[in-house]
């Protein structure tokens, strides 16, 4: 399974990113959405699953956007939130992936048998950070992410 991680679009989602996520059958956004047509330009390339950012709560279009999910991909029970500092919080013994933004900063580690993600920020570019999102391919057996740098 091809699943597109994305976050931190604030509003503005790239042509560049849209090209990098065709071909998806799941679409994560990870927070600061930033305008509901983001949400409705994701959802017509594949399923999608959101979560609120701290820059989307107070949108009245966002209040029905959960703060985290749980969700199985694949046999990968996983955890999506907007930002890390919630992890330890929501984190169970059994949860083997990590989702987060919020920091724009990209980061694929793996912690003992866990995977933290973080997609960076697909959206405006901040300080001198990348504009990113990942690809991460789910099989039963193994999770394999990629970094997408959408500019130079």
């Amino acid at each position: 399974m091809k699943t597109a991680l994305i976050s931190d679009t604030h509003g503005l989602l790239r042509p560049e990113a849209l090209t990098a996520i065709q071909g998806c059958d799941l679409i994560l956004h990870a927070g600061d959405i930033g305008a509901p047509e983001i949400l409705s330009q994701l959802a017509a390339i594949a399923p999608l699953h959101a979560v609120r950012g701290n820059n989307d709560l107070t949108l009245p279009w966002a209040a029905n956007i959960p703060d985290h999910l749980t969700l199985d991909l694949d046999g990968w029970p996983t955890l999506l939130t907007h930002d890390i500092a919630d992890v330890p919080a929501l984190l169970t013994d059994h949860i083997k992936l990590i989702i987060t933004g919020h920091s724009h900063k990209p980061l694929i580690e793996w912690r003992d048998d866990r995977l933290y993600l973080n997609p960076g920020s697909a959206g405006r570019r901040r300080f001198k950070l990348p504009v990113t999102l990942a690809l991460l391919e789910v099989s039963a057996d193994a999770l394999q992410p990629r970094l997408i740098h959408l500019l130079p």
